[in-house]
């Protein structure tokens, strides 16, 4: 299923089986090559959560922390997610979280590893996972954590700074879904002392929108 000869098109499709559940998915994912990300990383990082969850939580791509440890939200940011998620009183099994880019993009500074904005075209060639996982979970709404993940959804020319925190039918790559687009957690704990109670509130105040608008649409 596909090779890793460097004129093969940047896409994750050959990779990804049909007819799978998302534990095929996670297994098929750890051989993808469809772009050059999977090269430096040290592992593919899939997805974690209920694969049946009402909220699905789609991020950016994996940090260090992730990289390494091969699970989605486990770093500073994953902490802090979990923080902002109890406090709109959401249960971990109503989500299920995942990346728009399965491998952790970086630059080395020393014996760092600094986070690199995943590309266009990486978001493009990793797109196939998402539309199968999105597929496959069904979920009531879909969460974009931030800039990467609405691309990757709803394209270029969606803002979440214009958008952010609205519940929106959407077309998206698996159809017309209530989304809703908020700040991913790591610009939170970028913002400044003075600035973080503001911006976690926020964040907040964004999961229990969805929260909310997931269980009407349950219903």
């Amino acid at each position: 299923m596909g090779n890793s000869d460097l004129t093969q098109p940047q896409t994750a499709a050959p990779w990804v089986p049909e007819n799978a559940d998302i534990e095929d998915l996670r297994k098929a994912a750890g051989d993808c090559k469809g772009c050059e990300l999977w090269k430096p990383a040290t592992q593919v990082v899939f997805s974690a959560g209920n694969p049946h969850a009402p909220l699905a939580l789609v991020g950016e791509q994996p940090g260090d922390v992730e990289d390494r440890k091969g699970i989605p939200f486990v770093g500073p940011a994953g902490r802090l997610l979990q923080d902002a998620l109890d406090e709109a009183g959401v249960p971990r099994e109503d989500v299920y979280v995942t990346n728009a880019v399965k491998h952790f993009r970086f630059t080395e500074r020393g014996k760092r590893r600094i986070h690199a904005t995943p590309q266009v075209s990486h978001i493009r060639a990793c797109l196939p996972w998402l539309e199968a996982e999105l597929t496959l979970v069904d979920p009531a709404l879909i969460v974009c954590l931030g800039a990467t993940a609405a691309r990757a959804l709803l394209g270029s020319t969606f803002r979440v700074t214009k958008q952010r925190g609205e519940v929106l039918e959407l077309a998206t790559p698996v159809g017309i879904r209530p989304v809703l687009a908020t700040v991913h957690p790591s610009a939170v704990l970028r913002a400044t002392a003075e600035e973080r109670n503001e911006a976690f509130g926020g964040f907040v105040s964004d999961l229990r929108t969805a929260r909310e608008a997931a269980t009407s649409q349950e219903r």
